[in-house]
């Protein structure tokens, strides 16, 4: 996604399809909850470095190969993603 299509979903705020998490140094504890809510649905986009009041704080620059990282292997965790548990 380009730096336009990013800015006109946080314009638009948050719904059904669009979640705003803080993510300054690491990864949202309740990140994958969101991702189960999306994957029961219909997908959805998390943005994330940007608040509830659609300011963007954005993610320490330092900070974002951990934070992929961490991601990735989060992704490959049956404990924080299944299709099982997304009910």
């Amino acid at each position: 996604m380009d730096e336009l299509i990013i800015k006109n979903i946080i314009n638009q705020g948050e719904k059904i399809n669009t979640e705003f998490k803080e993510a300054k140094t690491k990864l949202p504890k309740n990140l994958f909850e969101t991702i189960c809510a999306f994957l029961n649905r219909f997908g959805g986009n998390i943005i994330l470095g940007v608040n509830d009041n659609r300011e963007i704080i954005g993610i320490d620059e330092n900070s974002v190969v951990k934070m992929k990282k961490d991601f990735a292997n989060l992704c490959n965790n049956t404990s924080k993603i299944s299709p099982i548990r997304c009910i």
